[in-house]
């Protein structure tokens, strides 16, 4: 069995952790984030795990859009909100007034954020590789201070 390991980076969004009561992660604020994949399998023809262009080159989707363009809609200067967040319709009218784009998820935060990336990736991999190859662990980074990873 191999592991490669690919960085997506170069995304811009903010969230915020309505829960986080007690501290300043309370109010929206943004990152410059991107997230490590760790893929784990067998080796292709060409002798690979992963083909690390292969996010660009792909026939499997995710949500209906390239795995690439799913990434630059989810991350790439966006404002990410819990579905549950009390302030939702504030977000809400502010998406349809054309001042942000709001991307609604479950939970937010890094180690949610990893957890998420990681279900969305998976099944992808899975799929584009006939099941030789499986998302292993994905890092999600804020910046370069911190960071949370999520495996199965």
């Amino acid at each position: 069995m191999f592991t490669s390991t690919k960085v997506f980076d170069g995304f811009s969004c903010c969230f915020r952790q309505w829960k986080a009561t007690t501290t300043h992660c309370q109010y929206l604020h943004g990152y410059g984030v991107s997230f490590k994949v760790w893929f784990e399998g067998n080796l292709d023809d060409r002798n690979w795990v992963w083909d690390f262009g292969g996010m660009k080159r792909a026939k499997t989707q995710i949500d209906g859009m390239s795995p690439k363009a799913w990434m630059d809609y989810m991350f790439d200067h966006t404002v990410i909100v819990a579905k549950d967040d009390p302030k939702i319709d504030l977000f809400k009218g502010l998406n349809s007034n054309g001042v942000i784009q709001l991307r609604e998820v479950e939970a937010t935060g890094a180690e949610k954020f990893a957890e998420f990336i990681f279900n969305k990736l998976n099944p992808f991999v899975q799929e584009e590789t006939n099941g030789r190859v499986k998302v292993k662990q994905v890092e999600f980074k804020e910046h370069g201070k911190n960071s949370a990873i999520y495996s199965e």
